[in-house]
Protein backbone atom coordinates (compact mmCIF):
# COMPACT_ATOMS: atom_id res chain seq x y z
CA UNK A 1 0.00 0.00 0.00
CA UNK A 2 0.88 3.38 -1.04
CA UNK A 3 0.63 6.42 1.11
CA UNK A 4 -2.06 8.26 -0.16
CA UNK A 5 -3.40 11.44 -0.49
CA UNK A 6 -6.88 11.55 1.25
CA UNK A 7 -9.42 13.82 2.46
CA UNK A 8 -11.36 14.62 5.77
CA UNK A 9 -15.25 13.95 5.85
CA UNK A 10 -16.27 13.03 9.61
CA UNK A 11 -13.01 11.16 10.21
CA UNK A 12 -9.97 10.63 8.07
CA UNK A 13 -8.66 7.43 6.51
CA UNK A 14 -4.68 7.17 6.66
CA UNK A 15 -3.38 3.14 5.38
CA UNK A 16 0.81 3.69 5.16
CA UNK A 17 3.16 1.04 4.15
CA UNK A 18 5.69 2.77 1.91
CA UNK A 19 7.35 5.59 1.16
CA UNK A 20 10.56 5.42 -0.86
CA UNK A 21 13.27 3.25 0.76
CA UNK A 22 11.42 3.46 4.48
CA UNK A 23 9.06 0.24 5.07
CA UNK A 24 6.37 -0.30 7.89
CA UNK A 25 6.57 -3.72 8.88
CA UNK A 26 3.02 -5.55 7.06
CA UNK A 27 0.01 -5.69 10.00
CA UNK A 28 -0.18 -9.07 11.27
CA UNK A 29 -2.47 -11.69 9.03
CA UNK A 30 -5.05 -12.38 11.63
CA UNK A 31 -7.62 -14.79 10.23
CA UNK A 32 -11.13 -12.96 10.62
CA UNK A 33 -14.04 -11.93 7.78
CA UNK A 34 -13.20 -8.48 8.33
CA UNK A 35 -10.98 -6.22 10.30
CA UNK A 36 -9.98 -2.90 10.73
CA UNK A 37 -7.23 -1.13 13.27
CA UNK A 38 -8.27 3.02 13.62
CA UNK A 39 -6.56 5.31 15.50
CA UNK A 40 -9.20 7.03 17.76
CA UNK A 41 -8.18 11.10 17.60
CA UNK A 42 -7.18 10.99 13.62
CA UNK A 43 -9.64 8.54 13.03
CA UNK A 44 -7.18 7.41 10.55
CA UNK A 45 -7.15 3.45 9.15
CA UNK A 46 -3.49 1.94 9.73
CA UNK A 47 -4.56 -1.76 8.49
CA UNK A 48 -7.52 -3.23 7.57
CA UNK A 49 -9.20 -6.47 5.39
CA UNK A 50 -12.52 -6.20 3.64
CA UNK A 51 -13.11 -3.05 5.67
CA UNK A 52 -16.40 -2.04 3.60
CA UNK A 53 -17.75 -5.80 3.33
CA UNK A 54 -21.56 -5.64 4.30
CA UNK A 55 -21.52 -8.42 7.15
CA UNK A 56 -23.70 -9.25 10.31
CA UNK A 57 -22.25 -7.68 13.42
CA UNK A 58 -24.30 -9.61 16.04
CA UNK A 59 -24.58 -7.80 19.72
CA UNK A 60 -22.23 -5.01 18.23
CA UNK A 61 -25.29 -3.59 17.12
CA UNK A 62 -26.00 -2.80 20.95
CA UNK A 63 -23.22 -0.01 20.57
CA UNK A 64 -25.66 1.90 18.14
CA UNK A 65 -28.50 1.64 20.53
CA UNK A 66 -26.53 3.02 23.61
CA UNK A 67 -25.33 6.22 21.01
CA UNK A 68 -29.04 6.99 20.90
CA UNK A 69 -30.16 5.84 24.36
CA UNK A 70 -26.91 8.32 25.56
CA UNK A 71 -28.56 11.66 23.24
CA UNK A 72 -32.04 10.62 24.87
CA UNK A 73 -30.03 10.96 28.06
CA UNK A 74 -28.16 14.39 27.01
CA UNK A 75 -31.53 16.10 25.92
CA UNK A 76 -33.27 14.84 28.72
CA UNK A 77 -35.97 13.10 27.15
CA UNK A 78 -34.88 10.16 29.28
CA UNK A 79 -33.14 10.41 33.18
CA UNK A 80 -31.11 7.09 34.01
CA UNK A 81 -33.40 6.86 37.23
CA UNK A 82 -36.59 6.51 35.13
CA UNK A 83 -38.14 3.20 35.57
CA UNK A 84 -38.73 0.39 32.67
CA UNK A 85 -41.83 -1.65 32.91
CA UNK A 86 -40.38 -4.78 31.44
CA UNK A 87 -42.89 -6.41 28.71
CA UNK A 88 -43.79 -9.82 27.91
CA UNK A 89 -42.42 -9.29 24.26
CA UNK A 90 -39.07 -8.07 26.01
CA UNK A 91 -38.86 -10.72 28.96
CA UNK A 92 -39.05 -13.50 26.40
CA UNK A 93 -36.38 -11.96 23.87
CA UNK A 94 -33.91 -14.88 23.25
CA UNK A 95 -29.96 -15.33 23.59
CA UNK A 96 -28.01 -12.80 26.14
CA UNK A 97 -30.25 -11.91 28.85
CA UNK A 98 -30.71 -10.02 32.39
CA UNK A 99 -33.34 -12.62 32.85
CA UNK A 100 -35.74 -9.49 33.14
CA UNK A 101 -39.52 -10.52 34.14
CA UNK A 102 -42.48 -9.87 32.56
CA UNK A 103 -43.97 -6.13 34.34
CA UNK A 104 -41.01 -6.05 36.61
CA UNK A 105 -39.83 -2.21 36.47
CA UNK A 106 -36.57 -1.96 36.30
CA UNK A 107 -33.87 1.43 36.70
CA UNK A 108 -33.17 2.78 33.28
CA UNK A 109 -29.65 2.63 34.22
CA UNK A 110 -29.15 -0.77 35.05
CA UNK A 111 -31.08 -1.75 32.07
CA UNK A 112 -28.02 0.16 29.80
CA UNK A 113 -25.59 -1.57 31.91
CA UNK A 114 -26.81 -4.84 30.74
CA UNK A 115 -27.33 -4.80 27.48
CA UNK A 116 -23.82 -3.45 27.85
CA UNK A 117 -21.34 -5.30 30.01
CA UNK A 118 -23.51 -8.63 29.26
CA UNK A 119 -25.21 -7.81 26.53
CA UNK A 120 -28.37 -8.64 27.45
CA UNK A 121 -30.97 -8.55 24.44
CA UNK A 122 -33.71 -8.48 26.93
CA UNK A 123 -32.66 -5.02 28.30
CA UNK A 124 -32.60 -3.52 24.59
CA UNK A 125 -36.01 -4.49 23.95
CA UNK A 126 -36.98 -3.28 26.85
CA UNK A 127 -35.14 0.28 26.49
CA UNK A 128 -36.26 0.50 22.92
CA UNK A 129 -40.04 -0.14 23.64
CA UNK A 130 -39.89 2.29 26.82
CA UNK A 131 -38.32 5.31 24.68
CA UNK A 132 -39.98 4.48 21.41
CA UNK A 133 -43.22 2.64 21.69
CA UNK A 134 -41.80 -0.56 19.98
CA UNK A 135 -38.16 -1.58 18.82
CA UNK A 136 -39.35 -0.83 14.97
CA UNK A 137 -39.66 2.40 15.67
CA UNK A 138 -36.07 2.40 18.10
CA UNK A 139 -34.89 0.60 15.33
CA UNK A 140 -35.79 3.60 12.89
CA UNK A 141 -34.23 6.04 14.71
CA UNK A 142 -30.92 4.18 15.47
CA UNK A 143 -30.32 3.76 11.25
CA UNK A 144 -31.59 7.75 11.04
CA UNK A 145 -28.81 8.50 13.58
CA UNK A 146 -26.02 6.05 12.14
CA UNK A 147 -26.43 7.84 8.90
CA UNK A 148 -26.10 11.23 10.51
CA UNK A 149 -22.44 10.44 12.02
CA UNK A 150 -21.34 8.71 8.66
CA UNK A 151 -21.99 5.25 8.98
CA UNK A 152 -22.56 4.51 5.15
CA UNK A 153 -22.75 0.84 4.84
CA UNK A 154 -24.85 -0.10 7.76
CA UNK A 155 -28.38 -0.93 8.04
CA UNK A 156 -30.26 -2.70 11.57
CA UNK A 157 -33.51 -4.35 11.75
CA UNK A 158 -33.12 -4.93 15.72
CA UNK A 159 -31.76 -3.43 18.48
CA UNK A 160 -29.81 -6.74 19.93
CA UNK A 161 -28.23 -7.78 16.46
CA UNK A 162 -29.58 -11.29 16.64
CA UNK A 163 -29.89 -13.19 13.03
CA UNK A 164 -32.37 -11.70 10.33
CA UNK A 165 -32.09 -10.52 6.68
CA UNK A 166 -30.81 -7.23 6.36
CA UNK A 167 -29.24 -6.49 9.27
CA UNK A 168 -25.79 -5.60 8.36
CA UNK A 169 -22.78 -3.00 9.04
CA UNK A 170 -18.19 -2.90 8.10
CA UNK A 171 -15.99 -3.21 10.20
CA UNK A 172 -14.88 0.58 9.43
CA UNK A 173 -18.91 1.54 10.11
CA UNK A 174 -18.23 -0.07 13.54
CA UNK A 175 -15.30 1.81 14.40
CA UNK A 176 -16.33 5.37 13.00
CA UNK A 177 -19.43 4.09 15.82
CA UNK A 178 -16.89 3.79 18.49
CA UNK A 179 -15.05 6.66 18.40
CA UNK A 180 -18.30 8.45 18.14
CA UNK A 181 -19.17 6.51 21.02
CA UNK A 182 -15.84 7.63 23.02
CA UNK A 183 -15.96 11.58 21.32
CA UNK A 184 -19.33 12.22 22.05
CA UNK A 185 -20.45 10.46 25.61
CA UNK A 186 -17.26 10.03 27.29
CA UNK A 187 -18.94 10.24 30.84
CA UNK A 188 -20.61 6.60 29.95
CA UNK A 189 -17.60 4.66 28.76
CA UNK A 190 -16.35 3.32 32.19
CA UNK A 191 -19.49 1.29 31.86
CA UNK A 192 -17.91 -0.77 28.76
CA UNK A 193 -14.91 -1.68 31.00
CA UNK A 194 -16.91 -2.75 33.80
CA UNK A 195 -15.71 -6.70 33.94
CA UNK A 196 -19.58 -8.11 35.72
CA UNK A 197 -23.28 -7.07 36.31
CA UNK A 198 -25.56 -8.20 38.91
CA UNK A 199 -29.41 -8.37 38.37
CA UNK A 200 -31.91 -10.23 40.90
CA UNK A 201 -28.84 -11.36 42.75
CA UNK A 202 -27.60 -13.10 39.33
CA UNK A 203 -23.84 -12.59 38.44
CA UNK A 204 -22.46 -12.37 35.23
CA UNK A 205 -19.19 -11.80 33.51
CA UNK A 206 -18.47 -8.99 30.77
CA UNK A 207 -17.46 -11.66 27.72
CA UNK A 208 -14.35 -8.75 26.53
CA UNK A 209 -11.36 -10.88 27.65
CA UNK A 210 -9.25 -8.38 26.88
CA UNK A 211 -9.96 -6.17 29.93
CA UNK A 212 -8.37 -9.32 31.50
CA UNK A 213 -5.32 -10.11 28.97
CA UNK A 214 -4.10 -6.31 28.67
CA UNK A 215 -3.73 -3.64 31.24
CA UNK A 216 -4.29 -1.38 29.01
CA UNK A 217 -7.82 -2.56 27.55
CA UNK A 218 -10.82 -0.38 28.39
CA UNK A 219 -13.43 -1.57 26.03
CA UNK A 220 -15.59 -2.18 24.30
CA UNK A 221 -17.75 -4.87 23.02
CA UNK A 222 -18.22 -9.04 22.07
CA UNK A 223 -20.52 -10.53 19.74
CA UNK A 224 -21.73 -13.71 18.65
CA UNK A 225 -24.07 -15.77 16.66
CA UNK A 226 -23.96 -18.44 14.01
CA UNK A 227 -24.19 -16.25 10.79
CA UNK A 228 -21.60 -12.87 12.16
CA UNK A 229 -19.06 -15.64 13.46
CA UNK A 230 -17.22 -14.37 16.86
CA UNK A 231 -16.71 -10.35 17.04
CA UNK A 232 -14.84 -7.84 18.79
CA UNK A 233 -14.58 -3.77 19.20
CA UNK A 234 -11.59 -3.39 21.51
CA UNK A 235 -10.17 -0.14 22.59
CA UNK A 236 -6.48 0.83 24.39
CA UNK A 237 -4.66 3.31 25.47
CA UNK A 238 -0.62 3.53 25.91
CA UNK A 239 0.60 6.99 26.43
CA UNK A 240 -2.03 9.10 25.23
CA UNK A 241 -2.38 7.06 22.40
CA UNK A 242 -5.76 5.05 21.72
CA UNK A 243 -6.39 2.59 18.91
CA UNK A 244 -9.53 0.82 18.42
CA UNK A 245 -9.92 -2.80 16.60
CA UNK A 246 -12.85 -3.99 15.48
CA UNK A 247 -12.49 -8.10 14.50
CA UNK A 248 -15.74 -9.50 12.79
CA UNK A 249 -16.15 -13.15 11.60
CA UNK A 250 -13.43 -14.98 13.57
CA UNK A 251 -13.63 -18.78 14.32
CA UNK A 252 -13.80 -19.12 17.91
CA UNK A 253 -14.64 -17.57 20.89
CA UNK A 254 -10.30 -16.88 21.69
CA UNK A 255 -9.14 -16.66 17.99
CA UNK A 256 -11.20 -13.02 18.09
CA UNK A 257 -9.57 -12.01 21.05
CA UNK A 258 -5.83 -13.08 19.58
CA UNK A 259 -6.73 -10.96 17.03
CA UNK A 260 -7.85 -7.91 18.41
CA UNK A 261 -4.29 -8.37 20.37
CA UNK A 262 -2.29 -8.64 17.87
CA UNK A 263 -3.59 -5.77 15.94
CA UNK A 264 -3.84 -3.79 19.14
CA UNK A 265 0.26 -4.73 19.66
CA UNK A 266 0.88 -3.96 16.12
CA UNK A 267 -0.73 -0.29 15.98
CA UNK A 268 1.10 0.78 19.64
CA UNK A 269 4.64 -1.09 18.23
CA UNK A 270 4.92 0.76 14.76
CA UNK A 271 2.33 4.24 14.81
CA UNK A 272 2.17 7.11 16.94
CA UNK A 273 -0.30 10.20 16.74
CA UNK A 274 0.46 13.48 17.61
CA UNK A 275 -1.52 16.90 17.82
CA UNK A 276 -1.13 19.31 15.11
CA UNK A 277 -3.25 21.81 15.94
CA UNK A 278 -5.91 22.79 18.81
CA UNK A 279 -9.73 23.35 18.27
CA UNK A 280 -10.40 26.62 16.89
CA UNK A 281 -6.30 27.97 17.44
CA UNK A 282 -5.59 30.49 15.02
CA UNK A 283 -3.09 29.24 12.36
CA UNK A 284 -3.78 32.16 9.66
CA UNK A 285 -4.98 35.76 9.43
CA UNK A 286 -6.17 37.00 6.22
CA UNK A 287 -7.07 39.84 4.75
CA UNK A 288 -11.57 41.06 4.71
CA UNK A 289 -12.53 43.54 2.20
CA UNK A 290 -16.12 45.85 2.70
CA UNK A 291 -16.32 44.32 6.26
CA UNK A 292 -16.51 46.05 9.89
CA UNK A 293 -13.26 44.69 10.52
CA UNK A 294 -10.42 43.63 8.00
CA UNK A 295 -8.66 40.67 9.93
CA UNK A 296 -9.96 36.99 9.64
CA UNK A 297 -8.52 34.23 12.06
CA UNK A 298 -8.72 30.97 10.14
CA UNK A 299 -8.22 27.30 12.10
CA UNK A 300 -9.44 24.01 12.46
CA UNK A 301 -13.00 23.30 13.99
CA UNK A 302 -11.83 20.58 16.21
CA UNK A 303 -8.26 19.36 17.55
CA UNK A 304 -6.45 17.80 14.41
CA UNK A 305 -4.54 14.45 14.96
CA UNK A 306 -2.03 12.97 12.67
CA UNK A 307 -0.70 9.34 13.04
CA UNK A 308 2.13 8.42 11.12
CA UNK A 309 4.95 5.52 12.18
CA UNK A 310 7.04 6.21 14.32
CA UNK A 311 10.00 8.45 13.24
CA UNK A 312 8.39 9.86 10.55
CA UNK A 313 6.36 12.87 11.87
CA UNK A 314 9.56 15.29 11.52
CA UNK A 315 8.95 14.48 8.01
CA UNK A 316 6.02 15.90 7.72
CA UNK A 317 4.83 19.87 6.42
CA UNK A 318 2.06 21.65 6.96
CA UNK A 319 0.62 23.74 4.05
CA UNK A 320 -2.26 26.12 3.84
CA UNK A 321 -4.57 26.86 0.63
CA UNK A 322 -6.64 30.13 1.14
CA UNK A 323 -8.34 32.63 -0.81
CA UNK A 324 -6.50 35.67 0.38
CA UNK A 325 -8.92 38.16 -1.72
CA UNK A 326 -12.09 37.83 0.86
CA UNK A 327 -14.90 39.59 0.70
CA UNK A 328 -17.51 40.53 3.77
CA UNK A 329 -19.85 39.46 4.89
CA UNK A 330 -17.79 36.22 6.39
CA UNK A 331 -19.87 34.34 9.12
CA UNK A 332 -17.80 32.48 12.11
CA UNK A 333 -17.32 28.88 11.07
CA UNK A 334 -17.66 29.23 7.44
CA UNK A 335 -15.26 27.40 5.76
CA UNK A 336 -12.44 29.25 3.81
CA UNK A 337 -9.87 27.65 3.11
CA UNK A 338 -7.78 24.16 4.02
CA UNK A 339 -4.57 22.76 5.67
CA UNK A 340 -2.67 20.38 3.88
CA UNK A 341 -0.34 17.83 5.21
CA UNK A 342 2.77 16.80 3.00
CA UNK A 343 5.49 13.91 3.63
CA UNK A 344 8.36 13.81 1.56
CA UNK A 345 6.54 16.35 -0.78
CA UNK A 346 3.51 13.96 -1.60
CA UNK A 347 0.13 14.93 0.36
CA UNK A 348 -1.24 13.13 2.51
CA UNK A 349 -3.73 14.76 4.16
CA UNK A 350 -6.24 17.93 4.28
CA UNK A 351 -8.27 19.24 6.65
CA UNK A 352 -10.79 22.64 6.77
CA UNK A 353 -10.01 25.50 7.93
CA UNK A 354 -13.31 27.84 9.09
CA UNK A 355 -13.33 31.60 9.62
CA UNK A 356 -12.97 31.78 14.08
CA UNK A 357 -14.65 34.80 14.02
CA UNK A 358 -17.26 37.00 12.08
CA UNK A 359 -16.98 39.89 9.69
CA UNK A 360 -20.00 41.50 8.98
CA UNK A 361 -20.86 44.35 5.77
CA UNK A 362 -18.95 47.45 6.90
CA UNK A 363 -20.89 51.03 6.33
CA UNK A 364 -20.39 52.99 3.64
CA UNK A 365 -17.38 54.70 4.28
CA UNK A 366 -15.36 51.69 5.36
CA UNK A 367 -16.18 50.06 1.87
CA UNK A 368 -16.04 53.40 0.13
CA UNK A 369 -11.99 52.96 2.14
CA UNK A 370 -11.99 49.52 0.68
CA UNK A 371 -13.03 50.32 -2.67
CA UNK A 372 -9.70 52.73 -3.45
CA UNK A 373 -7.31 50.52 -1.35
CA UNK A 374 -7.96 47.21 -3.80
CA UNK A 375 -7.60 49.95 -6.92
CA UNK A 376 -4.71 51.17 -6.00
CA UNK A 377 -3.54 47.44 -5.18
Amino acid sequence: MQLARLFLVGTLSLSVCAVGADTVPRAPDVPARAWVLMDHDSGQILAARNAEALVPPASLTKLAAAYVLFQRLREGSLRLTDRVIVSPRAADTKGASMFLRPNEQVGVEELIRGMIIVSANDAAVALAEHVAGSESTFVATMNSTMRGIGLLHTNFVSTNGLPVAGHVSSAHDLARLTTALLRDFPQYYNWFAAKDFTHSGIRQFNRNALLWRDPSADGIKTGHTREAGYCVIGSAKRNGMRLITVVLGAADENARFVAAQQLLDYGFRHFETRLLYSARTAVAEVRVWMGDRSALSLGPPRDLYLTLPRGWHDRARVRLTVKQDQTAPVNADQRVGLLAVDLDRDAIAEYPLVALNSVGRGNVLQRTADHVRRFFE
